[in-house]
């Protein structure tokens, strides 16, 4: 059996901040969606939390939970210096409170 090649998964949850206008939350949306151009990232979702039964173990806290694949920590590394990356921190980072990330490498 063929060993699978070893990707880094990158999830980041943002918290925005309580009384924002639609229009700034619309601007949040396109800004978090521009990341989608940036060819290091092979896999990339932008969601809310999906309206499922609650329950102890679903954590539906936050606003906005994007996914992003990378081939390798390289890949990831070239997607964090990447201008459309500051570009959307610089041009967002005033919508949200809280940020967090979690990253992992397959196994």
């Amino acid at each position: 059996m063929k060993a699978l090649e070893k990707k880094l998964v990158h999830v980041v949850n943002f918290y925005l901040k309580p009384g924002l206008s639609e229009e700034d939350r619309k601007r949040f949306e396109t800004g978090i969606s521009s990341l989608h151009t940036i060819d290091d990232i092979t896999i990339f979702n932008v969601g809310k939390p999906a309206p499922v039964v609650d329950s102890p173990t679903i954590d539906k806290d936050y606003d906005y939970c994007m996914l992003c694949v990378f081939e390798n920590l390289e890949a990831h590394d070239r997607y964090q210096a990447h201008p459309v990356h500051i570009n959307f921190i610089e041009q967002c980072k005033q919508y949200w409170s809280r940020v967090v990330v979690f990253d992992s490498e397959t196994i």
